[in-house]
């Protein structure tokens, strides 16, 4: 399997990293390493994702490769040409009796995009027995690509919270452009008519005092005495107002916004047209009945006499 990742760091300084075995374990996603375990031969856990399924290894891991960033022998004397760095790793399931082992070589090429940085191309060979070896080929390398480049981000991360030792002074991640569209764009003026952006007038000076800065608002101009009287009839309040305002101290605001309008603002009950009817709607055959009776009694009356 071969696959090329991209880490925004110079490639010295990431080959350098890349022979720590410690760090090389600690950016591996899904691992939990050893707290006693020596630094250059780290040992722990490993979640293996597979497809849908999760598989758990307990193993170590080592580093070949010369801290010294020079050339191979067969290489050519370029001014970035560095020798590769060859990672093991082996280990077993922690529940069944499955195994694996990884080897892998990691070669170091010089990168302009997404910016300036390093291209790690990583081909590896896997030999497993187990549940690795029982899933499918497209699950297995999928995983194994994701694995790489979750690696690259851990490492770019890593590098920059813990420098590598004796590396040149200056060096970090390199800046990768940004396009026009990803520039922030200022939020507009709430008035686009008006100045106040430019006008730097308009700005309180904190150190002014805050009599200073009162002087310098204008007053309200006076409209004579109906300006008075009305400002008089508004601050005293109906009774019915503060009334309102009194019961709804302590309600929520979701009861406040339903609560029916009181005082002046209270709709006004339709009258009630029903209770008036009832009687009258009775009177009438009451009546009637009062009537016939009468007219029957009279006659009976007529004939005994």
């Amino acid at each position: 399997m071969e696959h090329e990742v991209y880490v925004p760091f110079p490639v010295r300084t990431v080959r350098q990293a890349l022979t720590e075995p410690e760090r090389v374990a600690r950016c591996v996603p899904g691992v939990q390493l050893d707290a006693d375990a020596a630094p250059h031969r780290p040992e722990g856990r490993l979640r293996l994702r597979v497809g849908s399924s999760t598989i758990t290894y307990r193993g170590a891991l080592t580093v070949s490769g010369d801290p010294a960033d020079g050339p191979g022998d067969a290489a050519p004397a370029a001014p970035d040409a560095v020798a590769p760095v060859t990672v093991e790793a082996s280990g077993t399931e922690t529940r069944g009796d499955g195994t694996v082992a990884l080897t892998l070589t990691v070669r170091f090429a010089p990168a302009s995009e997404p910016g300036p940085g390093t291209t790690l191309v990583c081909a590896g060979a896997v030999r497993s027995a187990g549940r690795l070896a029982a899933a499918d080929e497209q699950s297995a390398a999928t995983a194994g690509r994701r694995l790489l480049d979750r690696f690259a981000e851990n490492l770019a991360s890593d590098l920059t919270d813990r420098p590598v030792d004796g590396g040149p002074k200056g060096e970090g991640p390199a800046a990768v452009p940004q396009s026009v569209f990803d520039t922030e764009v200022p939020p507009p003026s709430l008035d686009p008519s008006g100045d106040a952006e430019d006008d730097v007038s308009v700005v309180a000076d904190p150190d002014e005092p805050v009599d200073a800065v009162a002087d310098d608002v204008p007053e309200v101009a006076s409209f004579g005495a109906d300006a008075d009287d009305d400002e008089a009839e508004f601050d005293v309040a109906p009774a019915e107002a503060a009334h309102a305002r009194r019961t709804m101290i302590g309600r929520s605001a979701e009861e406040v916004d339903h609560a029916p309008p009181r005082g002046r603002y209270a709709p006004v009950p339709a009258p009630e047209t029903g209770g008036s009817s009832v009687p009258l709607r009775w009177a009438a055959p009451a009546a009637a009945v009062v009537l016939a009776s009468a007219v029957v009694v009279g006659r009976v009356l007529r004939r005994r006499r």
